[in-house]
């Protein structure tokens, strides 16, 4: 049973209409449009239609047998590039070995049911520490699964601030940044001050005991002199991906354009990431 999406419901009501759609077939597709009840899960079917995005599966909290099917469930009413968000080893597996999936681990992160999309704008990921980098995998999956090209840029904290200043051509061309960061979470100020587009903070949990698990880091990004600059929640990589593909998107398409090299990589080559235009990641 596929999902129901806006172009699919109007193809399905004008099926309706002239005569082609039989009618009792039509009323249970939208029978279960709403919602699917599980017991212990209600799963939105509704949402890809209200919001443009399907529902997420948050992990955490939940069993391996919780996972799988809430993901076997949402596979077979036909959503694609599904977001298991928090995923722990067991159920990484788990998924693999029940539903088609794209594993991101570094992301503790699945797509599941991934297809093919075409990114659009641009989304740039930049994190202070190479620590950070769980936070800002979990960031540019999920703008690249929903729809976003991404840029990652990761290990350029303020203590080596020069860093950061050689990516200046490449923040100029952003429609979004992401700027992933613990300790005293500076990096979203300075890049808040760079840019002329929106910049998502994310405070992370890495630091020495007065960072108390990211709340240092927080405070500090809300309280940024920068404006522009918004905070999501510590170590929240989704929530701010999310936002950025928002941003990113609501602008429109654009052609494709070659970022430039960093410096050290040769012109005209690019890295892998996980989730270019065939979504990266291991496929299983």
């Amino acid at each position: 049973m596929p999902a129901v999406k806006a172009d699919d419901l109007r193809v399905l009501l004008e099926a309706v209409r002239d005569g082609s759609a039989d009618v009792d077939a039509v009323v249970e597709r939208l029978r279960k449009l709403p919602f699917e009840e599980l017991g212990f899960a209600h799963i939105d079917h509704h949402r890809d239609l209200r919001r443009g995005y399907g529902e997420a599966i948050l992990c955490s909290g939940k069993t391996v047998a919780q996972v799988a099917e809430i993901a076997e469930r949402m596979v077979s009413y036909g959503h694609t590039n599904v977001l298991a968000t928090r995923a722990d080893p067991a159920q990484l597996d788990e998924l693999a070995r029940r539903v088609p999936v794209r594993l991101h681990p570094e992301a503790r992160l699945a797509v599941v049911n991934p297809a093919p999309v075409t990114p659009v704008g641009l989304v740039c990921v930049f994190s202070a520490g190479t620590s950070d980098m769980r936070v800002a995998e979990e960031a540019a999956v999920t703008a690249e699964a929903l729809g976003s090209r991404v840029e990652r840029v990761y290990d350029v904290g303020v203590a080596g601030i020069h860093r950061l200043l050689s990516y200046g051509e490449l923040l100029d061309r952003a429609r979004a940044v992401v700027a992933v960061a613990g300790m005293e979470g500076a990096l979203a100020s300075v890049v808040g001050g760079l840019v002329a587009c929106p910049v998502i903070a994310v405070p992370t949990s890495i630091g020495y005991g007065a960072s108390l698990g990211g709340l240092a880091a927080l405070l500090g990004m809300l309280n940024s002199c920068s404006p522009g600059v918004s905070v999501v929640n510590i170590d929240n990589g989704f929530g701010a991906g999310y936002l950025a593909n928002l941003v990113n998107r609501a602008a429109g398409p654009d052609p494709v354009v070659e970022s430039s090299p960093p410096p050290g990589r040769p012109a005209g080559t690019q890295p892998e990431p996980a989730g270019a235009e065939d979504g990266g990641g291991d496929v299983v």
